[in-house]
Parts: structure tokens; C-alpha cells; sequence
């Protein structure tokens, strides 16, 4: 017999898209969980243009506002490395993208994506199902952001 787990343990087995509320109103977003607890997310909005939202998880919680760290996305075979803000109110890590992002690509491909730090360590999340997910979010781009009530 498992633990419960939180309704959002079930993303861990791959991206899936879905509207959730943000202080602007609903957004479309495109998230993962992994790491060794599933604690861990990934997210990706757009507004405008993409931002990547990194979660640490547990892992995270010790941290500074107004830091920013250098982070390897790997997959593939292929390696993107991007300088990722701390979003101090949200407790993660964000990174503004553009809609051609060879991390994009990146994160579209199969098998899994190991995100690593030298001060974080690494996580690793799954590719499955990403690629559809994240074409539902840039399909969004540049319509309608939160502030234009249309």
C-alpha cells in the first residue's frame, strides 16, 4: 500500500498542460515534476514570450533572495546551459526565453532532461508528453496576456 501522494504526483510520469490561476488571472501551463521525491517542478507560461520556471523542491528552500544560477539542461545528448533568476516570492528559479530557444527544442525531445547546478546538484525529469505540451503553451504567446481582459 502506497502513501497518498498530492494530486500533482501524477504529472511525474510526464508534462501535461493545463490552465492554472496566477495573480493575473488563468495562465496555460505546461509542467513536470521529478526528482528523487517528485518534489521538484518544471513550468513553462507565456505571456508574451516563454518563461521557464525551475522548482527546486526540498532542495531548495534555503535560498537567497535576489540570486541567480547557472544551470545545464541536458538531453539527448545535447546540452543548454542558461542563467536562471530566483523568483523570490515563488521560492524558484526563471528564465525569460524566446519562442526559437534551443532549450525549447531541448525540452521537446524524448527520454528524460537532467537540469544540473554546481550548488544544486541535479534533477533529472522526464520528457514524455513534452513536446505536445509545450506547443500548447507557445501556441499561446503573445495573444492575450492576464492584464488585457479580453
Amino acid at each position: 500500500m502506497q502513501a497518498a501522494q498530492p494530486a500533482f504526483a501524477a504529472s511525474c510520469g510526464g508534462w501535461s498542460a493545463k490552465t492554472e490561476e496566477d495573480e493575473g488571472g488563468s495562465v496555460l501551463t505546461a509542467s513536470v515534476c521529478g526528482g528523487p521525491k517528485g518534489d521538484a517542478h518544471m513550468m513553462l507560461t507565456c505571456f508574451d514570450t516563454p518563461v521557464l520556471s525551475y522548482d527546486l523542491g526540498a532542495t531548495g528552500q534555503q535560498l537567497e533572495p535576489g540570486i541567480s544560477g547557472s544551470f545545464a539542461f541536458k538531453a539527448d545528448g545535447k546540452r543548454v546551459t542558461k542563467t536562471l533568476q530566483l523568483e523570490a516570492m515563488y521560492n524558484y528559479f526563471v528564465v525569460n526565453l524566446a519562442k526559437a530557444d534551443p532549450l525549447l527544442d531541448l525540452l521537446r525531445e524524448k527520454g528524460d532532461v537532467s537540469v544540473s547546478s554546481a550548488k544544486y546538484g541535479e534533477t533529472n525529469f522526464p520528457l514524455k508528453g513534452s513536446s505536445a505540451a509545450i506547443g500548447k503553451v507557445l501556441a499561446q504567446c503573445g495573444k492575450a496576456g492576464p492584464a488585457d481582459g479580453d
